[in-house]
């Protein structure tokens, strides 16, 4: 039995499959199990709840376990993401080894421990020390920027090329690194599971080429046939950088800017020894990854997205289950459709992303540059797909919180609100072919304030909402 821990996350989630390719038995250790739904593997491998912050909740998912894939992490924790993720590393050691648990592998980062390392890259290291304290044996591999469709580093790679002809560049974009692929990552991964000389080693991967960031953007350029321009400017901090990452790519402040001070390591492979324990792998250069990547993108291929972990917008929050009660504002409309539900459904299911919001997409567009300005997420994460939802999915500056295939999705508000609020849709079929379809709005309103943004804003919303719901029935009607 293998546990992947981090299965909801982009390299947790694209492992497990690999795993079930090879004929492994798998579990998976997540905090929320409804956030798998929609993987099309998930009938395959068995689901546990726990939390490595609870030690408690890892008995159960540890029992008879051979191999531990941990591939946690706390980046958006705030500012003691570090002590999150000893903690978590330390409590996984334990009951790993309590449980007779043959083997941890981890995925951590790459950087000289004897250099200046950022926070962020001292903290992978320090887990891995961590998770050597234990009685269980531990193969670490250190990576350093992951390419491919959807990760963390290439979506920021790819919207400063794709969006800005001219960029101003700070002097860590000519920092070397040496950029790994995610399916060659993957191989190392799954490969150490038949390599016992690998155990209790700490082994460095990189693909073919050794970059700077300036050249990242310069390759990605050259792969989508743009043309553009690097000035280098002499100060540009890296937290005025995450400042900039934030309003130009989909990924918040908070987790720009850990991953920025970072950007100052030189992060290359010192180390050969993983070339030597696994010669069969056969890397990609740069251009070849960022040519799969975008191939996947075009194709609508994408299996995992950064924005899919739970950390990445909303901390560890568990996603709430509506019950009307005190405090609770509630919004719904209704309007009967000469549909059937499966047609309405489908018109609400492909809402966000490329194709927009259906009425008065502007509006929804600038409600999101004022998230970006307030410090939120906006609407730039678009949608992992552009007709398949699951749970957990980002949806413009929503998370999909629960999806019932045919009748029903709710997404959950990610932009700056004071409160929290919902977004529930559902397809309702009634008699003689015709189908109720319900647009509900709920708020939880945080304190006066909260009460303020609702009743100001209700008639700016009511308007948004009411021309939504006959724009979906229009469409449900249309729909061959």
């Amino acid at each position: 039995m293998i546990l992947v821990t981090g299965a909801t996350g982009y390299v947790g989630g694209r492992l497990v499959p690999r795993l079930l390719a090879c004929g492994h038995r798998v579990r998976c250790l997540v905090r929320d199990p409804a956030r798998l739904q929609g993987r099309p593997w998930l009938s395959q491998v068995e689901v546990v709840e726990g939390d490595m912050l609870q030690p408690g909740s890892l008995g159960a998912a540890m029992r008879d376990v051979g191999v531990i894939y941990y591939l946690v992490h706390s980046l958006s924790g705030g500012s003691n993401f570090s002590q999150q993720d000893i903690e978590a590393a330390r409590n996984c050691a334990d009951a790993a080894g309590a449980a007779g648990v043959g083997r941890i592998i981890y995925l951590g980062g790459l950087g000289n421990p004897q250099t200046d390392l950022s926070p962020h890259l001292r903290s992978r290291h320090e887990t891995g020390d961590v998770l050597r304290e234990g009685k269980v044996p531990v193969t670490e591999f250190r990576a350093a920027v992951i390419v491919g469709s959807g990760s963390l580093s290439f979506e920021m790679i790819r919207y400063l090329t794709e969006r800005l002809p001219v960029m101003i560049c700070p002097k860590w974009v000519f920092t070397r690194i040496q950029p790994i692929a995610i399916r060659n990552v993957l191989d190392y991964l799954v490969a150490a599971l038949d390599c016992p000389e690998s155990v209790g080693l700490t082994l460095e991967i990189g693909g073919r080429d050794v970059l700077t960031y300036a050249g990242m953007m310069m390759g990605y350029a050259r792969a989508r046939g743009l043309k553009r321009r690097m000035i280098a400017v002499p100060v540009l901090t890296p937290r005025l950088s995450s400042y900039w990452v934030h309003l130009v790519t989909p990924i918040p402040a908070n987790i720009a800017q850990p991953l920025i001070k970072g950007l100052g390591n030189e992060v290359i492979v010192r180390d050969a020894k993983a070339l030597q324990l696994f010669p069969k792998i056969e890397l990609f250069d740069y251009a070849t990854a960022v040519r799969l990547a975008l191939a996947l993108v075009e194709t609508r291929g994408l299996e995992t997205m950064w924005s899919d972990a739970l950390t990445s917008s909303q901390g560890s929050r568990t996603p709430k289950t509506l019950t009307s009660r005190e405090g609770l504002i509630m919004e719904r409309r209704q309007q009967g459709v000469p549909a059937s539900a499966e047609s309405v459904y489908h018109s609400f299911a492909r809402l966000g992303g490329t194709r927009g919001w259906l009425y008065m997409d502007w509006a929804w567009q600038i409600r999101g540059i004022l998230d970006r300005l307030c410090g939120g997420v906006g609407m730039r994460r678009g949608r992992r797909d552009a007709e398949d939802l699951r749970v957990g999915d980002s949806l413009d500056f929503w998370r999909v919180e629960t999806v019932e295939p045919g009748r029903l999705i709710r997404l959950r508000a990610e932009m700056k609100v004071p409160g929290r609020a919902w977004l529930e849709f559902e397809s309702r079929p009634v008699a003689h072919g015709e189908t109720l379809l319900l647009q509900t709005a709920l708020f939880e309103p945080k304190g006066l304030m909260g009460l303020l943004y609702w009743y100001v804003l209700y008639p700016v919303h009511s308007l948004i909402f009411s021309g939504l719901i006959r724009k979906i029935a229009e469409q449900a009607v249309s729909r061959p």
